[in-house]
């Protein structure tokens, strides 16, 4: 913060003259430095606890808002709610004279000496923004308001509670399932970042930016590493494996809060385009954070959004200027400039912080434009534990060499499954059907390869059922182990033709003879099933009309 001298320094003459005018100082006939100095020593004698009881109530408004803001605020933030200050030079100040008729409270307060501006850099970034300020010998007046102390804003939010809505969604804890599922095929070297759609039939919830989120948490809570350029589980995946069910999706919660992921850039109606700005999403989350009441009841949405409006509105932008984003909205095709589209960006990026990773992670309840936090929610706020109970079912292994593991089996446990087996796609997206997988020789040669010999997998499968393994799974283990692969199921489709020659023909052609599989007799060939509409496509262009007979 800057003192007196130095802020008198960058004004103009006539401004440091009209300034000591008010304050009954001649100083027509000094040159500047001597200016400053008789300035300087008059408007340190300044009482400003006593003075801001003569202020006009808006000029003593905005002098105590800098005050209380640790004795400067960001420009924007500042002329949003006291108006501007016009900036004149020697020539135009002379002519218009604006301290006469200040245009606004701040221009007021300028004018007096009592404000000073300046370019400083904004908190936890190396931008430059510039600032209203008071210089230190004003603040240092004030003890108690420059240091203001960091109590939640949520302790007293105001906000009425709301009565409970007919329907809801309600809270789950399906992104430890699914996070679950995501190690599972890093541990298969299936997990990419920008093919995640890939493994969609065997999560809960498709949703793209959700299961984005994960796999950001996944890497940042070094969950997997990349290995020999694929993302693998790491020795930290198998400690949050074994953890209860609720310390995992509290671990989730904790990694959200301090995660780079950016939601503003996710929000649903805008699009972040351009280059040379950026914001930082964990304002966004302290913001929403602080301001949520520490209870359990249901809340307006519209009730939050004014709420963080009309007290912390900047929380995005510290420097409080709202003309440097290039955020589009999607329906209108057009930018969102300026302090007039708070809604538009800042209100519906609040708005997706609650439909999006709280209700992802089991933080909060929504229905009807309400929202309510859930009991892990609120005592991972307060910082205490929930009473940690777990009930693990055991896995089942059928005598059809199908695996079955319950939704409330240990997660660990469904990853060694997992390493011995191949996941099916889930058959329904509600908790109560159990995650399957097939035995099959590919998988058993997979944990081969990975270390895992046969006996350990019929020990694990034991181990975890808590039962005799059927005797057919076991001795079809048994069995691949002594002889390897011994038959396979194909998906194909036949190709049937009339006359031997004409299959003798496409196969030593050589358009269709990459399509020919095996022959099965002479007067019929397998075909791959994603191969048979180029097949037909490539046999017509020869002059042969392929029919297709499902």
């Amino acid at each position: 913060m800057r003192n007196l001298e130095t802020a008198l320094e960058d004004h103009d003459l006539i401004t440091l003259r009209v300034i000591g005018e008010w304050w009954e100082l001649d100083l027509t006939g000094a040159d500047k430095p001597a200016c400053i100095a008789a300035l300087s020593e008059r408007l340190q004698q300044i009482d400003l606890p006593l003075e801001l009881n003569y202020l006009p109530a808006e000029e003593a408004a905005a002098l105590q808002a800098v005050v209380q803001a640790e004795g400067q605020m960001p420009v924007g933030s500042f002329t949003r709610q006291f108006g501007e200050v016009r900036l004149m030079g020697p020539g135009r100040l002379e002519r218009e004279e604006p301290w006469l008729a200040p245009a606004s409270a701040a221009e007021a307060l300028w004018y007096r000496g009592l404000i000073y501006r300046a370019y400083d850099d904004a908190e936890d970034s190396g931008n430059l923004v510039e600032y209203y300020y008071v210089p230190e010998e004003f603040s240092s007046q004030f003890p108690l308001t420059t240091h203001r102390p960091a109590a939640p804003v949520s302790s007293k939010s105001g906000l009425i509670a709301a009565q409970t809505p007919q329907s809801y969604s309600q809270a789950t804890t399906k992104a430890v399932d699914d996070m679950t599922t995501l190690l599972t095929f890093a541990q298969r070297g299936k997990v990419e970042t920008d093919r995640l759609n890939e493994i969609h039939p065997y999560l809960f919830d498709v949703n793209l930016e959700r299961n984005s989120l994960l796999l950001t948490l996944a890497e940042e809570m070094d969950l997997i590493r990349a290995t020999n350029g694929l993302l693998r589980p790491s020795r930290a995946a198998v400690d949050w494996l074994k953890q209860i069910r609720e310390s995992q999706i509290r671990t989730l919660a904790e990694g959200w809060s301090a995660s780079h992921w950016n939601e503003l850039c996710r929000t649903p109606g805008i699009r972040c385009e351009g280059s040379g700005w950026e914001n930082d999403p964990l304002l966004a989350r302290n913001a929403l954070l602080e301001h949520l009441p520490r209870n359990t009841d249901w809340y307006h949405v519209d009730d939050l959004v004014g709420q963080i409006k009309a007290t912390t509105p900047d929380f995005q932008r510290p420097e409080g200027n709202y003309d440097t984003w290039y955020v589009r909205d999607v329906e209108r095709d057009a930018y969102l400039k300026g302090y007039e589209n708070w809604d538009l960006v800042e209100g519906r990026l609040i708005r997706f912080l609650l439909a999006g990773p709280m209700a992802w992670l089991g933080l909060i309840e929504t229905g009807d434009g309400r929202y309510r936090l859930t009991d892990r929610a609120l005592s991972w706020l307060q910082g205490v534990q929930l009473a940690e109970s777990d009930v693990r079912v055991p896995i089942v292994v059928q005598p059809d060499a199908v695996v079955l593991v319950p939704f409330n089996a240990s997660r660990y446990e469904r990853f060694q499954v997992a390493r011995v087996a191949t996941p099916a796609p889930l058959r329904s997206r509600a908790l109560s059907q159990p995650f399957t997988y097939h035995l099959t020789p590919d998988s058993l040669a997979r944990a081969r390869d990975d270390g895992i010999q046969t006996e350990r997998v019929l020990e694990f499968l034991r181990e975890a059922s808590g039962r005799a393994i059927p005797a057919s799974v076991k001795r079809a283990i048994e069995r691949w182990r002594e002889n390897g692969l011994e038959a396979r199921l194909y998906s194909t489709v036949i190709l049937r033709v009339r006359d031997a020659s004409i299959l003798d023909t496409l196969q030593s052609n050589p358009k269709t003879r990459p399509y020919i599989g095996a022959r099965l007799g002479d007067l019929a060939a397998m075909i791959q099933t994603d191969d048979w509409r180029e097949f037909q496509q490539v046999t017509a262009q020869l002059g042969l009309l392929l029919d297709y007979g499902a």
